[in-house]
């Protein structure tokens, strides 16, 4: 009779738990022993087979019809006898399906448990809140666990270390090592890499004897770390030494090496080691192509650019934001729009950095019109717009002239509840000066709830340069002195401006000034990339080996422009000297010797890319605009503030700059 009801009532069980099936079998296993049967009821055994499972790893997270987590419940009902790796599954599942809110159910219950004192699953709890960005938690953890080894330190460490709080990672290395524990591999990859984000290269060293003492120092693991954490404090004759050293390298320390080369903008390196990683046999992986992408952007080498481009599409990697992000900010810095847009249009998921990264491109190239209308696109199909998206699109309204569409979008930011910031409000005086608003964009700055910057003042000589309001201008740049006294543009744009009104002992008077007070204006210089080799040039340069064919290529191109309107404007030139002196000083500015040796050295119709370090000049905007039509071919010249595409005789910028 007994047998009978417990039949009856394992019968009723198994219509509840008739969707989970592997979990059912378990329960009615158990049960049939609690029960004292011999064997399984038959229409158990006909619906399960011979023999029960155990819970399979999917199975681990189910929830129990009243909501809690199954196996928890079937512990709580006495249908299952529980095990300290069972806690350690179940929260191993949290922590690999980033699951907190299930993870601190297991949390209590293990708590409540009679393993609650076991090592492993409280090391698992550090991980899991440490995974789940919960250092107050995992630290709490720790702090209450009465017995720790050598994991629990390194779980606690690393997670700190990966959730950018890389001090108290450090911190906690040192008390591990004041309580006797002999750091492992992994602690040793952690702390290195806290020394890394913290740019502690004293650290670092210190942190390097610490490797070679308990012989770590040509483990790959570690070595890569180190490589790594030279290489982001910016020491990269250690961090070579040390990747030279290793007997057995991995992608790991090849991209550690390669990602601090790009950091330093050492964009020749980079992909040099990216060759040699190649023909090393190593498969470069996505963080290496952001890597060297991200080297050949700052520098603007899009031919090298091209051809990591070319790498990664046979190595058969995925297009995602992370390198495609990377990928679009390449061929945008390197003066391919039109490719920058193929890279956007092909990713397979637009996160908002894809979005902002289209953005500051078309805003980078002048085009205001296209980014007005991606931004409008990305408000309507895109991930919500933050800080930077908005300052992409104020930067194009400043550069196009959008005056009333840039106001109306710093006032739209209040809709999305986002402060404006410096960057913000430097923007909008850039735009209201650019506009000739010299008076609105004085007001505008007076009425900031913010104290103005260097970078404001700035923004507002720069117009009142543009348009010729010296009494404004010397009040600006008097502000940008007391600011920042060390840098030289305001000192040349408030020299110029002066020259420029004939008052040359008052140029003459803040040229004074700079020399007495130590401020070195930086040469300008620009350079052309050609055949995979980069060819730089200064004003007047005589180092070059076609120095002569350059100069002759540029006389021949300044007579042809001459005659088809080209006049100099020799208020570019603030010297002392007559027009004829004034008007060769002009013809040897660094752009037009990169343009000249371009014109001697590329395929007749093929665009020609330069850079410069610093604002192109005006005179040399206007003769690049007249070449473009003489020789037919577009130019891209992209200096501090943009790019200038010069086709048939106009400008991308509509003059406007």
């Amino acid at each position: 009779m007994t047998k009978a009801i417990h039949m009856k009532k394992y019968m009723t069980n198994l219509s509840i738990f008739n969707s989970i099936i592997p979990i059912a079998r378990q329960f009615f296993s158990t049960s049939c022993a609690v029960a004292g049967l011999e064997s399984e009821p038959e229409g158990v055994r006909k619906l399960f087979g011979s023999s029960i499972g155990v819970i399979q790893d999917k199975d681990l997270l189910k929830k129990a019809p009243n909501g809690e987590l199954l196996v928890l419940y079937l512990i709580d009902n006495g249908a299952m006898d529980p095990d300290a790796s069972l806690y350690n599954q179940l929260l191993k599942k949290c922590t690999e399906w980033k699951r907190l809110k299930e993870g601190k159910v297991v949390h209590e219950h293990f708590l409540r448990s009679r393993f609650s004192h076991y090592t492993v699953p409280n090391n698992t709890l550090i991980n899991m809140y440490a995974k789940c960005e919960r250092m107050g938690d995992a630290r709490k953890v720790f702090d209450e666990m009465p017995e720790r080894d050598m994991v629990s330190w390194t779980a606690l460490i690393t997670g700190f270390s990966q959730n950018e709080d890389a001090e108290e990672a450090l911190v906690l290395f040192s008390e591990m090592l004041r309580f006797g524990f002999m750091p492992n591999q992994f602690t040793f990859g952690s702390v290195l890499k806290a020394a890394g984000a913290l740019d502690s290269g004293g650290t670092g060293r210190q942190l390097h004897g610490a490797c070679v003492k308990c012989g770590y120092e040509e483990n790959v693991y570690v070595g890569s770390a180190l490589v790594d954490m030279y290489a982001r404090c910016g020491l990269m004759d250690e961090a070579k030494i040390v990747f030279d050293k290793l007997s057995c390298k991995n992608e790991v320390s090849w991209n550690g090496l390669i990602a601090g080369h790009a950091r330093k903008g050492e964009g020749e390196i980079a992909v040099k080691l990216f060759s040699e990683m190649k023909r090393g046999g190593f498969q470069p992986t996505h963080f290496t192509f952001s890597s060297v992408c991200a080297a050949c952007a700052s520098i603007g080498a899009l031919e090298p650019g091209k051809w990591v481009h070319v790498h990664m599409i046979k190595s058969g990697l995925e297009l995602i934001a992370f390198i495609g992000n990377t990928l679009l900010d390449m061929y945008a810095k390197s003066g391919s729009i039109d490719d920058a847009r193929k890279v956007f249009d092909r990713l397979v998921k637009k996160d908002v950095v894809s979005w902002n990264s289209m953005l500051t491109a078309y805003a980078q190239h002048g085009l205001g019109k296209e980014t007005v209308e991606c931004f409008e696109e990305m408000r309507r199909i895109g991930p919500e717009p933050n800080e930077v998206t908005f300052l992409c699109a104020l930067t194009a309204c400043s550069h196009a002239g959008l005056l009333d569409k840039g106001m109306h979008y710093f006032e739209l930011m209040k809709k999305f509840k986002i402060e404006p910031n410096i960057s913000h409000y430097v923007t909008i005086v850039d735009l209201l000066g650019r506009s000739g608003q010299l008076d609105r964009a004085e007001k505008f700055i007076n009425e900031m709830p913010i104290k103005p910057t260097a970078a404001v003042w700035k923004a507002l000589l720069g117009a009142c340069r543009m348009h010729k309001n010296l009494e404004l201008g010397v009040y600006a740049a008097e502000r940008v002195f007391e600011l920042d006294p060390h840098d030289s543009g305001p000192h040349i744009l408030l020299s110029n401006m002066y020259a420029s009104a004939g008052r040359r002992s008052d140029a003459a008077r803040v040229r004074k000034m700079m020399n007495e007070s130590g401020v070195k204006k930086e040469p300008a210089c620009s350079w052309v990339e050609l055949e995979n080799a980069v060819h730089m040039f200064v004003a007047n340069d005589d180092a070059h080996p076609q120095r002569e064919e350059i100069r002759n290529m540029w006389e021949k191109i300044t007579d042809k422009i001459k005659e088809i309107g080209y006049v100099p404007d020799t208020s570019h030139v603030l010297w002392f000297m007559d027009q004829q002196e004034r008007e060769e000083r002009l013809q040897y500015h660094s752009e037009r010797l990169a343009l000249a040796f371009a014109l001697l050295n590329s395929p007749s119709g093929s665009p020609i890319r330069i850079k410069k370090n610093i604002r192109v000049c005006g005179d040399c905007h206007t003769a690049f605009k007249f070449v473009s039509k003489v020789v037919d071919r577009e130019i891209i010249l992209r200096d501090t503030n943009r790019f200038h595409h010069f086709r048939n005789g106009s400008c991308s910028c509509g003059d406007y700059w």
